[in-house]
């Protein structure tokens, strides 16, 4: 198998509808040294499906975890366990990567060993919603990521070489923002794009864009803030815990909150509910 500098690895699970989207966006990038990773979670052949649509490469690979609804995570690990670049991305089926994110992210590792990008939040028919992160590109700690890149974390590029993990099996959730907290371990901080280099979809009825608390994503940011209470984690950056513990603590105050705000406003996005309780934060921090 041909070496090529970066991995995409794209679980896939009831993908059909925008699995192809997330491919072509890859094909599409201007830097042309890449790989493309699927793996089924649902028993679909999609080697057969992308062929159908056009899209069938010798740098497209195709796993199976063998099971239906085995997990994003242990999709993922399949694929990380095999890949042999020194560059890795995660890109969601039903998401897609702007042009020039690949180019612009290994231009960065100069910087950092991990590269995060501001987001083009929008509708499952691709229509803009906000932007998330979006501003200078910058060098982030990881007590001041979170801040900054408030909602999803699977939008990573990292040197493999510097820094890399596995996703946690045990978590049902925030398992991007963990895989990240394993990084952190070796890596003192990202590379974060300012200008969106990656379209994040908000799909009708996901976890993601659901109404109210998930009791999941609850428990799951809890196991989190629990961890890191314990020091579970000996990050390479300091005060990392303690920016992390502030962020997963008014992340939860926010999920309790989310329901009756959504009720005032319907359609409320999380990530406009939230913010504003980050920017309060910080304000009384810069205050004291």
């Amino acid at each position: 198998m041909a070496q090529h500098t970066v991995a995409v690895v794209i679980p896939a699970y009831k993908a059909e509808r925008f699995i192809a989207e997330a491919v072509r966006s890859v094909v599409a990038q201007t830097w042309s040294d890449w790989e493309v990773w699927v793996i089924a979670d649902d028993g679909t052949d999609y080697e057969e499906l992308l062929g159908r649509a056009g899209l069938v490469s010798d740098r497209f690979h195709f796993l199976s975890t063998g099971r239906v609804a085995a997990g994003a995570s242990r999709a993922r690990n399949l694929a990380l366990d095999r890949i042999t670049t020194p560059y890795a991305a995660i890109l969601d089926a039903d998401d897609r990567m702007k042009p020039d994110k690949l180019a612009l992210a290994i231009e960065a590792m100069g910087y950092a060993p991990i590269v995060s990008s501001a987001l083009d939040v929008m509708t499952d028919s691709y229509r803009h919603l906000r932007y998330v992160g979006d501003g200078p590109d910058r060098l982030l700690d990881p007590a001041a990521y979170k801040f900054v890149s408030l909602s999803m974390d699977s939008m990573i590029v990292w040197d493999r070489r510097r820094c890399d993990a596995r996703y946690d099996l045990a978590l049902t959730n925030m398992t991007d923002l963990e895989f990240l907290m394993q990084l952190w371990r070796t890596a003192r901080e990202v590379h974060h794009l300012g200008t969106p280099q990656h379209d994040y979809v908000k799909v009708t009825g996901s976890m993601s864009n659901s109404d109210g608390i998930t009791e999941r994503m609850v428990a799951s940011k809890k196991a989190l803030l629990e961890r890191l209470e314990k020091g579970r984690y000996r990050f390479a950056a300091p005060r990392a815990a303690e920016g992390l513990i502030s962020f997963l603590s008014l992340s939860l105050a926010a999920e309790a909150a989310f329901p009756m705000a959504v009720a005032e406003r319907p359609g409320l996005l999380f990530e406009d509910h939230l913010e504003p309780m980050l920017r309060a934060y910080e304000a009384r921090v810069a205050a004291v």
